[in-house]
């Protein structure tokens, strides 16, 4: 089915993987990842806008901010560490600049309650079927325990809410 993910976060590993198949040819769906015109409009979960800034390049870097509904801001940036049109794209995460109370949430599920969350290294591979793009998006955490607590405070959710409105946005794109 077009519209379900499949996520894991196994258990022995610090990932969490995320696919959801897209109803549009790879190209398209790839674009939808580097333009940021485009990407302002689907990262993020539903009820939130965003901002992207993004230097296109192994080692250029970007910027996203998502803005919640009351207008509070979560910036992520990071460096492109590959880009290899239109397969795969390989970046670093750094939540940092996220809102103190995120962190407190994220922090509530460490044994460390004061630990800074690290860097990640986030692998999209986009894999065209029949027509149809399947995006993995695999996500290495520094150790288990931070995965599970990005987990914990919504991100299979988050992620999930995102494949949506990017799905949205290239049936629309399509007509």
């Amino acid at each position: 089915m077009a519209n379900q993910n499949h996520s894991s976060a196994t258990t022995i590993e610090p990932i969490f993987e995320i696919s959801r198949t897209i109803n549009a040819p790879r190209e398209l769906v790839f674009e939808m990842w580097t333009d940021p015109v485009h990407l302002s409009k689907w990262w993020g979960p539903l009820c939130f806008t965003s901002r992207c800034e993004l230097d296109l390049r192994v080692g250029g870097q970007y910027k996203f901010t998502m803005i919640d509904p009351d207008g509070v801001e979560f910036p992520m940036n990071g460096i492109y560490r590959e880009i290899v049109r239109p397969e795969r794209i390989v970046m670093t995460i750094v939540v940092d600049n996220h809102p103190k109370e995120w962190h407190d949430l994220v922090g509530a599920n460490l044994q460390d309650k004061n630990a800074k969350v690290h860097e990640q290294l986030m692998t999209v591979v986009f894999e065209e079927v029949d027509g149809k793009t399947n995006v993995a998006v695999k996500t290495r955490f520094h150790n288990v325990e931070e995965r599970d607590a990005f987990v914990k405070v919504g991100m299979t959710e988050g992620w999930s809410q995102q494949f949506e409105k990017l799905s949205d946005l290239v049936a629309k794109l399509a007509q």
